[in-house]
């Protein structure tokens, strides 16, 4: 049958234009958060670490009755843990505008150049795989032995996405995972001679590549795509952690190396990303799962382990933060 929610179904429309993004002030919510968490951290919820380095499971709380301290607290939580899975939660059953009132909370929701969309409410990035539609498994390329794909969200924008959600609509009974890591615990993993030599650089991120593939297939692309640089270790702006911030979705050269020596360094970070399976978490669904992460800390990978006759439905919203503090 169709979609359980329909309303989320990806809209595609090649008329649909964005302006540039600007530059705007920001002030992280976990800035104001109060340390100890009262609102969010109730004698009613239960947490279990999922590693120590990244991932906590949360129930006996509802993000939607969240008051804005409450908000501020899970903004600080996330940064902290990297990885939040809040389960049994109503988050897909209230309404849109609700919804992205709570993600607001978090900063200006980033509209999507190329991806589906919500008709009407652009704010939306929806993910979806079923029979007749599998975008991933094509903007990643057919001749593949696995799908990993690590990447942090958009991080090509001017100022990439901090406190991010993700709930799912439609899922198969088993599969269809994420994986998360820890870029900050990637870094940590470093000598402290290969961090300095890290510190200080910068790398382009680059759309490109994304808008050519939309615009290949017949699908949109919303604003002109654009190479950002940014700092290869970045400093979260409420913790101070610092952290890798590199991925090979959206990284494409380190500035200042010539080719040869910008391959040989990114393979590199690359490797020690995907390799490091022991800070790795994996994200798993079920109905009411809502996850949120700090994209400033974390990359993330979809998993295609599940055939495309089962359908898989998901959104999320992507509230952008600060232009990324260097270390």
């Amino acid at each position: 049958d169709g979609p359980t929610y329909p309303f989320y179904y990806p809209h595609f429309d090649v008329e649909e234009k964005f302006p540039p993004t600007q530059i705007f002030e920001h002030t992280d919510p976990g800035s104001r958060a109060d340390p100890a968490k009262p609102h969010l951290l109730t004698a009613n919820t239960t947490t279990k670490d999922i590693t120590s380095y990244i991932g906590t499971e949360i129930t006996g709380v509802q993000i939607s009755e969240l008051s804005k301290e409450g908000l501020d607290e899970l903004a600080l939580y996330a940064a902290q843990r990297k990885l939040l899975i809040f389960r049994d939660q109503d988050f897909k059953d209230l309404s849109p505008d609700r919804q992205i009132e709570i993600a607001k909370h978090f900063g200006p929701i980033q509209r999507h150049p190329t991806s589906g969309n919500v008709k009407g409410y652009p704010e939306f990035h929806v993910v979806y795989r079923d029979p007749e539609h599998d975008e991933f498994r094509n903007y990643r390329g057919g001749n593949r032995a696995n799908g990993t794909s690590w990447h942090s969200d958009i991080s090509y924008e001017k100022q990439p996405p901090g406190t991010t959600f993700f709930f799912i609509l439609d899922q198969p009974e088993t599969g269809g995972d994420t994986l998360f890591l820890s870029q900050a615990e990637a870094y940590k993993r470093l000598s402290p001679e290969f961090q300095k030599r890290l510190e200080g650089l910068r790398a382009v991120h680059s759309a490109i590549e994304q808008a050519e593939f939309s615009k290949k297939r017949g699908g949109p692309v919303r604003r002109e795509p654009v190479e950002t640089e940014h700092p290869l270790v970045r400093v979260h702006p409420v913790t101070g952690e610092k952290a890798l911030y590199v991925n090979q979705g959206f990284t494409r050269r380190i500035v200042g190396y010539k080719q040869e020596e910008s391959e040989y360094l990114l393979k590199f970070l690359y490797d020690h990303i995907s390799k490091g399976a022991d800070f790795h978490v994996r994200a798993t669904y079920r109905p009411g799962t809502v996850v949120v992460w700090d994209n400033r800390l974390t990359a993330h990978s979809a998993t295609l382990d599940f055939e495309n006759t089962i359908r898989r439905h998901a959104v999320r919203l992507t509230p952008q933060a600060e232009v990324p503090i260097p270390a």
